[in-house]
């Protein structure tokens, strides 16, 4: 007997939010990220079959929702004609290379790249420092130490949601300062 279950009935209530602040990050756009939630849903639901239980529905769900982002980027890299990155993986059957997206190419960097990274990197900590404490602690907390949504939401006791407009506040701020003291 699996582990876990699936009840789609409940996947909206239980998952809409965590999947959309999931998506919202990565593809910067609120219906896109729509979009991409309600097919998610669509291929679990399609897929139900293919569910062995042995990982939870939220990380079933992500991982299908994980493939959706993959595809939008593609079809946007294939529209635009952009070329490919090799992505080296290895698993327990095979090793290989996977065709993603195009991206720097880190090995070319230079010292004055470096450089220029370094002061950025300064220049986005003092602004955080300049913006309101509180932001800057949400902001730093979730996008620089990468912790769990739920996690931050019990600390500053706040919604899901709201975690979401202060991170885009402190975003907005950290954009306003980095424009006038930084470029």
């Amino acid at each position: 007997m699996p582990a876990h279950s699936l009840d789609p009935t409940k996947w909206v209530d239980k998952y809409s939010d965590y999947l959309f602040n999931y998506t919202i990050v990565r593809v910067n756009d609120r219906e896109i990220a729509n979009d991409l939630i309600s097919e998610t849903f669509l291929a679990g639901l399609k897929s139900m079959k293919n569910f062995k239980g042995e990982a939870s529905e939220r990380t079933w769900l992500i991982s299908i929702l994980k493939r959706k982002i993959i595809d939008h980027y593609r079809r946007i890299n294939s529209r635009k004609g952009k070329a490919e990155v090799h992505i080296n993986y290895s698993d327990d059957f095979s090793d290989g290379e996977w065709l993603e997206e195009q991206v720097a190419d880190y090995s070319d960097r230079n010292a004055e790249d470096e450089m220029e990274n370094t002061e950025l990197g300064m220049a986005i900590l003092e602004c955080l420092d300049q913006i309101n404490e509180k932001q800057a602690a949400i902001f730093k907390m979730k996008t620089i130490d990468g912790a769990d949504t739920e996690v931050i939401c019990n600390e500053f006791n706040i919604t899901p949601s709201n975690l979401w407009v202060i991170i885009h506040r402190a975003r907005v701020s950290l954009a306003a300062c980095l424009e006038k003291n930084w470029f």
